[in-house]
């Protein structure tokens, strides 16, 4: 199993819209590594949702219940969108001055590229941030 970090701005689409619609695709990602991110998941993969902008913070849990399949809002028919099943909330969100804060999390995506919106965490970082949030 591989973990990943998604976000979002939640005044597009927020984890309470996630978690009200359950099951839904993770579509109009258009920057190439972020696809190359979602074309790596697999069934059964599990994410973090972020809210981005003003809140950046790490709200719940998803997991991937369809692997990549191409995003028809995507005229030019390179992108692709995944299917998440909203799995749970963080008891306490977890924020990125909390991640920055802490030392053994110096190497994860979320500090480094700020701006990603489909991004890898490894397991030892996803441990530590599951329990931050607990």
């Amino acid at each position: 199993m591989n973990y990943w970090l998604i976000k979002s701005e939640p005044a597009t689409w927020s984890w309470a819209d996630h978690v009200r619609a359950g099951t839904t695709e993770w579509d109009g990602v258009r920057n190439h590594q972020a696809k190359l991110n979602l074309q790596a998941m697999a069934r059964g993969d599990k994410a973090f949702f972020y809210h981005s902008g003003k809140e950046k913070q790490i709200m719940g849990f998803v997991s991937v219940v369809r692997t990549y399949y191409p995003d028809p809002s995507d005229p030019t028919g390179r992108f692709v969108m995944v299917d998440f099943k909203a799995d749970g909330p963080l008891n306490t969100p977890v924020t990125l001055a909390q991640i920055k804060d802490d030392k053994r999390l110096r190497n994860l995506a979320l500090v480094k590229n700020t701006r990603l919106s489909v991004q890898p965490v490894d397991a030892t970082s996803w441990r530590i941030v599951s329990n931050m949030g607990k």
